[in-house]
């Protein structure tokens, strides 16, 4: 990517010439996946996070035609106040930069924008994934390719529960992409730490993450590693409890056809509702415990060679 299409804050670019670790964040959270003034809020605390685990925060969005790297607070505000915001994935992250729109970035946008920038590790709430009913919508998230070409460690609590899980784990593993349960031998359901499904592999410390990572390149592999980290006990949600919210949200975004970019949002939306906020209290915790673990990945990174955190050839 041409480089002077990416602008660092002066945190991160003082974190990149001290080799110091750097987490990636995502901005479509601050735009779409949480209510004002929970947003704001929300992306100010994980930055904080980030900082108290020994890390350097680099939210990514799209402003005046660039890759913003590290948002300052203004730039939160900015983003988090934007009247309708792109929100952008690989198809139209190019169109957004050229036309110079404010874009708030996705998982594949954040993993295309971090990987540029040298960054290996990237925290979010959960990826996007499988829709229920793709057999029929072909609905699956560009996520998921995004993960198979991409050489980057994700943290997040598995993927989001309003997809169909066994199918996302499906399509994961046939894209070669490495699903890694930290801690657990169980694939959590984002509000959920288990979904009665099995993470494929599993690790328990941060250098193991790493270990992986460094192998998948000294092979020469090009998928990125999502690392599946549940929700602590005392924030979840049980699967069994939340099925029925997420199936009375799913009944209510197809009775109104929402279709495309804006299901995930309303789905969402609607689950905040029944559960009358626990969801989003949830969704909260859960970022923030993403933001730790990544720091801890971050760091155990950075502690190795230099070409760990270089851009790919």
């Amino acid at each position: 990517m041409v480089s002077d299409l990416l602008v660092f804050s002066d945190e991160v670019a003082a974190a990149r010439r001290e080799g110091a670790p750097v987490v990636a964040l995502e901005s479509t959270i601050i735009t779409h996946g949480l209510p004002t003034p929970q947003n704001l809020e929300t992306a100010r605390a994980v930055e904080k996070t980030v900082r108290e685990a020994g890390a350097v925060p680099a939210t990514i969005a799209l402003l005046d035609g660039r890759i913003r790297i590290g948002l300052s607070d203004a730039d939160l505000c900015l983003i988090a106040e934007a009247e309708a915001p792109q929100k952008v994935s690989r198809a139209d992250f190019a169109a957004t930069l050229a036309a110079g729109r404010v874009g708030s970035t996705t998982v594949a946008a954040t993993a295309i924008a971090a990987r540029a920038a040298g960054i290996d590790v990237f925290a979010t709430g959960g990826i996007g994934g499988v829709h229920r009913g793709a057999e029929t919508s072909f609905d699956i998230s560009a996520d998921l390719d995004e993960l198979a070409r991409t050489s980057i460690v994700i943290v997040s609590a598995g993927a989001k529960a309003i997809l169909d899980l066994p199918k996302t784990l499906e399509v994961l593993e046939t894209r070669g992409v490495p699903v890694v349960g930290y801690g657990t031998d169980a694939f959590p359901g984002f509000w959920s730490r288990t979904t009665g499904l099995d993470a494929p592999l599993r690790a328990d410390s941060a250098d193991e993450i790493a270990d992986i990572l460094a192998m998948q390149r000294r092979m020469r592999m090009p998928a990125g590693i999502l690392v599946a980290n549940p929700v602590p006990e005392a924030d979840e949600i049980p699967f069994a409890e939340m099925a029925h919210f997420i199936d009375a949200a799913q009944a209510d975004a197809d009775a109104n056809a929402v279709l495309g970019k804006a299901v995930t949002p309303y789905i969402l939306g609607r689950i905040a509702e029944l559960t009358d906020g626990r969801s989003i209290a949830t969704n909260i915790a859960l970022v923030k415990n993403n933001a730790r673990v990544a720091a801890k990945i971050a760091a155990a990174l950075a502690g190795r060679s230099p070409a760990a955190g270089t851009p790919d050839p």
